[in-house]
């Protein structure tokens, strides 16, 4: 058996992803160009705060919550005409969501690069 680990996973995703700095994340935000999406767990967002103008779902849920076919699709969560910008804590399951997003085809998607820990050393605003 030849197991994949998660670093190179993340590397492969890095290849065929889009990656944005924190910067360049929320000049999209505080124009209204984007979809900025909090994957992280609730338990970290109530530790370390929620990023202002961003939806929150967790990465469990993520390709089920925008599945138009799925029970839990969550219709008008996002605008689609946006790029939707992902960010985790650090950066890495952000990417592998990120590829996860462009193989069911959605085509604007991005991540953050170093993620929350760049996010709170940015111009965003925790809340």
């Amino acid at each position: 058996m030849n197991i994949k680990s998660a670093q190179m996973l993340v590397s492969q995703a890095l290849e065929e992803i889009k990656t944005i700095s924190a910067d360049e994340a929320h000049e999209l935000s505080i124009n209204h160009k984007c979809n900025l999406i909090d994957i992280r767990e609730k338990g970290e967002i109530d530790k370390t705060g929620r990023v202002e103008n961003s939806n929150h779902i967790p990465r469990g849920m993520l390709e089920f919550w925008l599945d138009p076919n799925s029970p839990y699709f969550k219709d008008g969560k996002l605008d689609t005409n946006k790029e939707i910008v992902l960010f985790c804590a650090g950066g890495l399951r952000s990417a592998l969501a990120a590829k996860s997003l462009k193989e069911m085809g959605f085509e604007k998607v991005s991540h953050i690069d170093g993620g929350f820990a760049a996010i709170s050393q940015s111009d965003f605003k925790i809340v």
